[in-house]
């Protein structure tokens, strides 16, 4: 089972890509592992309020372009194919 997560501003820079393929996960806190252990302490940084496994509220994540807040949180589960969007608050004008 592949997930693709995409990554835009700051978590595209403390990943160093736009997007990753990760195998063997089942839901959105296991895909955060997993980056976590591949992308290392600067994803961690930006994902999570210091050295706590809460994730910061500037944080947005989409599964297959629903926020998470109208799924089941972090243990929304994910399936083969599925797309999830990691990036900052949205502002413009």
């Amino acid at each position: 089972m592949a997930v693709t997560a995409k990554f835009f501003a700051g978590f595209r820079e403390a990943t160093e890509k736009k997007q990753a393929s990760i195998e063997g996960v089942n839901d959105v806190t296991s895909l955060l592992d997993e980056l976590v252990s591949r992308f290392g302490k600067k994803l961690a940084e930006r994902l999570y309020s210091s050295d706590t496994r809460e994730l910061r509220k500037t944080v947005n994540i989409l599964v297959n372009g629903r926020r998470l807040d109208f799924l089941q949180g972090l243990n929304t589960p994910l399936k083969d194919g599925a797309l999830v969007a990691i990036f900052p608050p949205v502002a413009g004008g």
